[in-house]
This record gives C-alpha cells, structure tokens and sequence, in this order.
C-alpha cells in the first residue's frame, strides 16, 4: 500500500466476514502490547436473503456506525482490510465472493443460504468509497496477524489454521504467504483424507472432504448435538461424546499432518470458534495424530493455539492494514 493511501486519517477498519457473522473494527495507534489499539467493534449475523449487493450494504452499514460511535465519519477511514471466507472468483480483475456458506446458488444440500445468489460482489462496491483496501482470505489475514502480533512471529515456516463454520488454512513457506491465482490457496478443509464417508456431504457439494466431516456444522448433523454441546460433554467425561472428538481429530490430524510433510513446516496456530474454546480438549489429540507419523519429517514441529485466541478475527483484517 503506497503512503499517499493512508494520509486521510488515522483510523483503519478491519472487517472479518464469516459464514455465521459479520464483524468490523476499528483502530487508530498501538496499544500497550505493540498491537493496533481498538476502538469500537460491531457485528451481525451475515446477511444471506436479498440482492447479492445486500452484504457490502451490511458491511457498509456497520462500518458507519461504528464510525459514528467515536464520533468520525466513514468516509474518511484510511484504509479498510477485509479477511472474508472463501473461495473467491475474480470478475473483471475485482474479488467476488462464492461461498457456499453463503451464497445459496452455490450450495449443494437442502437447507443451505436462502438465497440464489453464485457470487457477492465485494471488491467492485467497497472500493469507491476506500481506495485503500485489501481483501484476502480469513485464514490468510489470520496467518498474517499470528506473524505479526501473535503465535508464529519470527516463523518462515508456518500456517494458520481455522476450525469453525468452516475449515481453512493460511499458508507461509520461505517467508512467502501463499495465496494462489485467484487467493485461494489454503482451502484444505476441502481437501480429502479419506473415502469412507459416502454419507458426509459438505456444502461445496464434495462428499467426505474435510470440512463435511469436522467442520462446526457437519459436527451437528453427524452426531446429532451442536458441536460447542458435544465439545462440553466430551469435557465432562461423556463417553460417546469423547468417541465423537476422537474421530474428528483423527480427521483434522490427517491434514495437519499432510500440511506438514508437503510444506515442511515449524509451527501450526489453530483458533476458530469450534476450536479456540475447547484448545485444552482437542490440541492434544491432534498433536498426537501429527506425531504418530513419520518422526523424520514430524519431529519438532509444534501445534499451538492461536496467540491473538478470540480475537484473532478482529486482528486479522487490521493485520492487513496495518
């Protein structure tokens, strides 16, 4: 971003839009920790019913009032970092967003988005009013967050990983975050660690891949109880409930696992909200699924969790603004 992007004000916002809900921020200075310092946060469930146009609105809208809270105007932001679930598809060189968590024209079961919406138009209506804006990834501006103020400074090496609505990964090797043709690079959680899941459909429309097997919501529908309420039971001791967290971090493992050998990683930060409430339960078994295997390639690479915990979100779309 050149220096002539950021001389209107000193205040940046950093959106994190989610399959479940839409969250914006702002910043103005350092806090005590080195961290951006934190204004005002505001956040909705996503909007998924009217015109595609109608989530650059909620965006917009928020970020308004979050604006008019500290008494400024959002015209005059310095600049906007927006961390977005993915896939992306380019259209006229501008980002879309085409997510089956929220584009119902996309989604391939019953139930999805009540929309018919294929792609939301995020790029082409955001950057008028902001010139200086980036769109990436979530899991991507959550790697570039953990570098910089969190669990992976200092790491060439590293990725990110979110277990949430969804399952998506933010990668660095040699230094380089990956982002791919279209930033798509890190979508492993539609990724396939096995064919025995015939009845596992995810809603990209994969059966058996990552996600529709671990993902917050295939947890539900797989063992018939929400997974924060699976997740709590399995802590209290509950049978059945700590057989289900085994076979999800038996599923998580195997692609931590390949992440690891294909990159040859150091480190690993896990967060998203499946997994940031319940670290103490889950790192350990997804740690022993990573070193169960071949100690050459394993041996000394650490599973973490994400150092900016809870915020990771917030932090990740000001990381890319900041």
């Amino acid at each position: 971003m050149k220096d002539s992007d950021t001389t209107r004000s000193g205040i940046r916002a950093g959106v994190d839009i989610g399959g479940t809900k839409l969250a914006v921020c702002l910043s103005e200075g350092e806090d005590g920790r080195g961290r951006p310092r934190l204004l005002a946060r505001h956040s909705e469930p996503t909007v998924k019913t009217g015109a595609p146009q109608a989530l650059a609105q909620q965006l917009m809208r928020l970020l308004a009032q979050a604006c008019a809270e500290v008494g400024r105007d959002a015209a005059d932001l310095a600049a906007v970092g927006v961390g977005a679930c993915g896939p992306f598809v380019l259209k006229d060189g501008q980002i879309e967003l085409a997510t089956p968590n929220i584009c119902g024209g996309l989604a391939e079961l019953p139930g999805g988005p009540p929309n018919d919406w294929r792609s939301v138009p995020l790029e082409a209506l955001l950057r008028p009013h902001w010139p200086a804006l980036r769109i990436e990834n979530d899991a991507v501006a959550a790697l570039e967050a953990e570098r910089r103020w969190g669990a992976l400074q200092g790491l060439d090496h590293c990725a990110y990983l979110t277990w949430s609505t969804g399952v998506g990964v933010g990668l660095c090797v040699d230094g380089h975050v990956l982002r791919g043709k279209q930033g798509n690079a890190g979508h492993a959680g539609h990724s396939f660690v096995g064919d025995d899941a015939v009845d596992a459909w995810c809603g990209c429309g994969n059966r058996g891949d990552v996600e529709a097997l671990v993902s917050g919501h295939a947890m539900a529908q797989r063992y018939g109880r929400p997974a924060r309420a699976l997740l709590e039971a399995a802590e209290a001791g509950d049978g059945a409930a700590l057989l289900a967290v085994e076979q999800v971090c038996h599923t998580l493992g195997r692609l931590l696992y390949n992440l690891v050998v294909t990159l040859d990683l150091q480190r690993i930060s896990l967060g998203g909200s499946v997994f940031v409430h319940h670290a103490d339960l889950l790192l350990p078994r997804l740690d022993a699924q990573v070193r169960s295997r071949l100690p050459a390639l394993t041996a000394g690479v650490e599973l973490v969790a994400a150092g900016l915990g809870p915020e990771v979100g917030d932090y990740a779309a000001l990381a890319l603004v900041s």
